[in-house]
């Protein structure tokens, strides 16, 4: 009975306290494309994710009711990060939906154009600067948030001392004037929704242990999608243990003994969750481990008697550093690996009937006759060609053509393309897809028809897989290369391929585009087969490793390939765009539909 009404006094007397508007409400997952359209066309940096905020500390004047109930002193403000824009789950700040509508646009705008130079007024006020003079037509929308934000903000003369500076510099900083330099934080004012606080902090000045520790933390708050800051911080043990006395009655008798429910270090604490959203941040101390000794013993490399045969002396291969804005030579050791003692592959009967189906499909395309475009006489219209062509007529030192190139006919050509699938056998393809097959059952049954497919359109392919442990350790499974027939040994080897370890996916892309770059065909593809982002041990995570991919997937377009990812992962539309474009990549929704969906996108993509 003391919960319960101890509950339902800290719900009303919360209730009565509270300043926003709940019925003007708008939800970040609404915003979220929008947010992303505005954040990318402001120039913000294409791998940054984003992410609900966590409450952080803030000061400025409460009222008693509030200082009754203990509120008023946190607010989910804007927070940039390197890799992170963290923004309010929901904004309520304003009493019209519209204002805070606009609020989350601008504070999009803000961050693209935000320099962390170390003086929180000045930053925001270059950014908003910055920010208007990009978007002129945004400045009608921008003075009425800053009018119905000014109407909220305390009075500088209702305040004293240090308050009283600080909300003298915010206000006058707001509405433009100039005002006394003052070193201001927000922790020293009531929340300031037009700005945003940053932190220059990477993943660069972190130690190995603490990386490790904050990614087991991330990983152990996954029901939790607030982003929460962290700071390092030093815990020393000491060598000698401290000396107890010893007190022979404060023993318990066995008669004393009683059966106690008491939690382990291995259960979860239920007021964990609470006590992280309390703190402003979250301290991470080196445990003394790396995170290599924090991974189960299955993902360690097995002994060279039980592992895969390495193929030469392997291959030194670049990587991109976002934070440097450069490429790292010779940053990727990546090793040509070829499985051992294969055993011969039998698929099964309804594998056989698939990949019968569609060698047949395969080679009725072949032989179709394909769509020629820009050509002076045909049977329809290229409307890509007619535009071209009546643009270029608009400037007078053109001359007139009578017979322009906008037709379209339909002819028998030779085809010049080569094609090389490369698959993800990262350790995530260890489970299950369905009810009887895991992810990895599945990817081997996609190269097998893939492979059997294109053997029979006659076009030269090669299959390869890949996974990673490290920079130094970036595995190329060897399937089939171009000069290699489809065999019965490259099928042992697609059925004898089994789960990896983690995803550098940029190294991999980067070692394809080089045996795609000496082929002579006139169109090359290069596809990807993946159930998720990339991801390693090190500080390969996050932007870093999306920027890395990135700039992979640039180089293969920069060296005249096609490349292309065929994902089964359902949160790939939050990542993939960035990476290979709106029409760069093809989602599977059922993993059983890998198959069909692999070989339509290539005949897809062979048709172009």
């Amino acid at each position: 009975m003391e919960e319960l009404v101890g509950r339902w006094w800290h719900q009303a007397i919360t209730k009565v306290t509270r300043l926003d508007h709940p019925g003007a409400a708008v939800q970040l997952q609404d915003m979220h494309k929008l947010i992303g359209i505005f954040f990318r066309i402001a120039g913000g940096p294409a791998a940054l994710r984003f992410t609900p905020a966590s409450m952080q500390v803030v000061g400025g004047q409460r009222h008693w009711l509030q200082k009754l109930a203990g509120s008023g002193q946190r607010a989910d403000t804007a927070q940039l990060e390197p890799d992170v824009l963290a923004l309010p789950a929901i904004l309520a700040v304003f009493a019209k939906e519209q204002l805070n509508h606009d609020l989350y646009l601008w504070l999009a705008m803000l961050s693209a154009c935000f320099v962390h130079r170390g003086d929180w007024i000045n930053d925001n006020l270059m950014a908003s600067q910055t920010a208007l003079a990009q978007f002129p037509g945004f400045v009608a929308r921008y003075q009425a948030l800053l009018l119905a934000h000014l109407a909220q903000r305390p009075d500088p003369s209702h305040l004293q001392g240090v308050a009283a500076q600080a909300e003298a510099a915010v206000q006058a900083a707001l509405i433009g004037q100039s005002h006394a330099p003052h070193a201001c934080q927000p922790q020293d004012v009531a929340a300031v929704w037009l700005w945003l606080s940053a932190s220059a902090t990477g993943t660069e000045n972190r130690s190995t242990s603490q990386k490790a520790a904050e990614a087991h933390q991330q990983a152990a708050a996954l029901k939790d999608k607030q982003r929460r800051r962290t700071q390092a911080s030093s815990h020393e043990q000491s060598r000698n243990a401290m000396v107890l006395p010893f007190r022979a009655e404060a023993l318990m008798s066995w008669s004393e003994m009683v059966h106690v429910n008491r939690s382990s270090d291995d259960e979860e604490d239920g007021n964990a969750l609470n006590a992280a959203n309390d703190m402003d941040k979250l301290s991470v101390a080196p445990d003394g481990q790396t995170l290599a000794s924090r991974v189960k013993f299955d993902l360690d490399l097995p002994s060279s008697s039980a592992d895969d045969t390495p193929v030469g002396p392997g291959m030194a291969l670049p990587e991109w550093d976002y934070r440097c804005a450069r490429l790292q030579p010779g940053h990727c050791l990546v090793q040509v690996m070829q499985a051992q003692h294969c055993v011969p592959f039998a698929p099964s009967a309804v594998l056989r009937q698939t990949a019968k189906h569609l060698r047949r499909r395969l080679e009725t395309l072949r032989d179709a006759p394909r769509a020629v475009q820009g050509q002076d006489s045909g049977d329809d219209v290229d409307l890509d060609a007619w535009v071209r062509f009546h643009a270029d007529q608009l400037d007078v030192a053109t001359p007139f053509s009578d017979t322009p190139p906008i037709y379209m006919r339909r002819a028998r050509l030779d085809r010049s393309l080569a094609t090389l699938l490369l698959a993800d056998l990262s350790l995530s393809t260890d489970a299950y897809a369905t009810a009887q097959a895991r992810v990895i059952d599945v990817i081997r049954d996609a190269l097998f028809v893939f492979g059997e497919a294109l053997h029979a359109a006659g076009d030269p392919f090669a299959i390869w897989g890949f996974s990673s442990v490290r920079r130094q350790h970036v595995r190329m499974q060897h399937l089939k290369t171009f000069d290699e027939t489809w065999s019965d040994a490259s099928r042992a080897r697609v059925g004898a391929i089994k789960p990896g370890y983690y995803t550098r996916m940029g190294a991999a892309i980067r070692h394809a585009t080089l045996q795609l770059a000496d082929r002579p065909e006139r169109k090359r593809l290069l596809m990807l087969l993946t159930d998720g982002k990339p991801n390693d041990m090190d500080i390969y995570e996050g932007r870093y490793g999306l920027e890395d991919t990135r700039q992979a997937v640039r180089e293969a377009h920069a060296a005249g390939l096609i490349p292309f990812c065929v994902t089964i992962d359902e949160k790939a539309h939050d990542y993939l765009p960035m990476l290979f474009g709106q029409n760069g990549y093809a989602m599977v929704h059922k993993p059983q539909d890998l198959v069909k969906q692999l070989t339509q996108a290539w005949a897809t993509l062979s048709r172009r």
